[in-house]
């Protein structure tokens, strides 16, 4: 912490415990933290999980990158200042999923086809059960269509794409396979996966909701492959000399927009106060990419020479080191988590029993 900056520490286990023990207390009808009403529902959930994004490709860590409703909810909320993931994609969404270490179920890497046994117990699962509607949109990777997709797993809605990463606009897998779906069936659309991905999660919070919503937000970017418009680029054109690291600093920013959305939709539907927001990024950032056979070729005359920042920190995306495994976190939940930072170690895995305790989810079998 810098100087002048009295944000008050808070441990791990006092940081789940208030989590959890918050909502169990306006379940029986007790103060929540001292600052809520008696009696009110458990909150709504917003799940946003970043691809790729490194420690210093957010603005609240001094980067150059503009993020400023990211860093809102961070300076007005808890920031996980040491939170774990896996070092690849699949492995960290696994975790998330189910609170166990996806090894586990044999996932150690980006991976396909059956992931999830038919009696595993996912998070969307276990808040259905407690009375939740459940929504994703955005990237799923974690089973191949048609068989293992995310209504299979407890969601009720899904949108958003199925493999591990698409190209922004014509929305294909690297192979040129169609992957863009609604409700686990193909669809075509057009526009920005960032915009697309944003639009549908808007407009799952403006739905009615007679019950509490778990909404899980995944976004493409910052992953390769970069393509976005001039409006988000040309904002770091005298900032950032290499065309991809700018492309990446685009994308991100274009991200913060669409989370500055979700946000002021909460608020115009008075939902924000029984709302918590969790932001994590999935894994460190990709020191570099380039294929002139990918995606259709589509970016062969594009290298992505500079990618991620996760200075200080030693390593990359597929490292154990922190580069590839501790990334920028941070939940807000207004009148309920006071503004701190908790500097203990958290892990991905954490969130699955913390949510359910938090919601009194009653999960359908023992999840040990």
């Amino acid at each position: 912490m810098g100087a002048g900056d009295h944000r008050r520490i808070i441990t791990r286990r006092a940081f789940l415990r208030r989590s959890a023990t918050g909502a169990l207390g306006l379940m029986s009808g007790a103060l929540a933290c001292g600052r809520r009403r008696a009696g009110q529902d458990p909150p709504n959930i917003v799940f946003i999980l970043a691809d790729d994004m490194g420690w210093a490709d957010v603005g609240y860590h001094d980067s150059v990158i503009r993020t400023s409703h990211i860093d809102r909810l961070a300076r007005d909320g808890v920031r996980c200042d040491q939170h774990y993931v896996m070092p690849t994609c699949t492995p960290t969404r696994v975790g998330l999923m189910t609170g166990h270490y996806p090894s586990r179920y044999g996932v150690v890497s980006p991976a396909y086809g059956e992931i999830f046994h038919d009696d595993t117990v996912t998070l969307p699962a276990a808040l259905r059960q407690s009375g939740y509607t459940t929504h994703i949109s955005g990237k799923w990777h974690m089973g191949s269509p048609p068989q293992w997709t995310p209504r299979k797993y407890g969601f009720d809605t899904s949108y958003g794409y199925f493999h591990g990463q698409i190209d922004p606009y014509t929305h294909h897998y690297k192979t040129g396979v169609r992957s863009w779906h609604r409700n686990d069936e193909y669809l075509e659309e057009t526009g920005h996966a960032t915009d697309l991905i944003t639009d549908e999660a808007v407009r799952v919070i403006e739905s009615d909701h007679p019950k509490p919503f778990f909404l899980y937000v995944a976004y493409s970017v910052p992953h390769y492959p970069l393509d976005e418009p001039e409006k988000w680029t040309s904002m770091y054109e005298d900032k950032i000399a290499e065309p991809s690291r700018r492309w990446l600093a685009a994308s991100i920013t274009h991200m913060d927009h669409g989370i500055g959305q979700i946000v002021a939709a909460l608020d115009r539907a008075k939902l924000r106060e029984d709302t918590l927001i969790v932001f994590i990024s999935d894994n460190g950032g990709q020191r570099t990419w380039h294929s002139d056979t990918q995606y259709q070729g589509r970016y062969a005359d594009k290298p992505h020479t500079v990618l991620g920042d996760n200075k200080p920190l030693r390593g990359w995306k597929g490292d154990v080191y922190e580069g590839g495994i501790r990334v920028p976190a941070l939940a807000n939940w207004p009148g309920v988590l006071e503004p701190g930072q908790c500097d203990a170690p958290i892990h991905i895995v954490d969130w699955m029993p913390t949510l359910c305790a938090l919601t009194a989810a009653q999960p359908a079998r023992d999840l040990n």
